[in-house]
């Protein structure tokens, strides 16, 4: 990367092209970890490389390049998460025999699952389950939840996003017993 800054071109090649299957590695372990298809994986690589390329000036050459570079391409991997959305793709001929059809839960079974959230939900703490049950439960805009609660709307997204993790993890936890 010292070559390539001061001007080989051929140094800076032999560099994009060794550092490409790390790059590649690291894009790969971000799918696998956010779910998202390995398709797009040669996406961030290419994303990545240019943006090693744009911002190469930028690398302080009294450190190491490879955290650097992983910090960018785990950046650029966020990015491609957040233009892609949540996209979880199941088919779900999978789940018809386990899926209720409408209206099929009794009254008692409605109450139970109710029981069941309502104890996640205590499990949080104050401020997730607080901002989950405004924007989440209640329906409120995140804009009017962060007014009621105090807190900037960017703090309330943060906290309802945790919450919801912790939720999945506990509801996850709860149904391996």
């Amino acid at each position: 990367m010292r070559a390539a800054l001061a001007g080989d071109s051929l140094a800076y090649k032999r560099l994009l092209t060794a550092l490409t299957p790390f790059l590649r590695r690291i894009c790969l372990k971000a799918c696998a970890r956010s779910g998202m298809p390995t398709g797009d994986v040669e996406d961030a690589v290419q994303e990545t490389l240019l943006a090693l390329h744009l911002k190469r000036h930028t690398w302080d050459e009294t450190q190491a390049l490879t955290p650097w570079l992983a910090a960018i391409a785990r950046n650029k991997m966020i990015d491609a998460a957040r233009r892609r959305g949540r996209q979880a793709e199941t088919d779900i001929a999978d789940f018809e025999d386990v899926l209720a059809a409408p209206g099929d839960a009794d009254a008692f079974e409605r109450e139970l699952d109710r029981r069941d959230a309502l104890r996640l939900l205590d499990q949080l703490s104050a401020k997730q389950r607080e901002a989950i049950e405004a924007v989440s439960i209640r329906g409120e805009s995140p804009r009017d939840a962060a007014r009621t609660l105090g807190v900037s709307e960017g703090a309330l997204r943060v906290s309802v996003h945790r919450g919801l993790k912790s939720l999945a993890d506990l509801y996850r936890k709860a149904t391996e017993r």
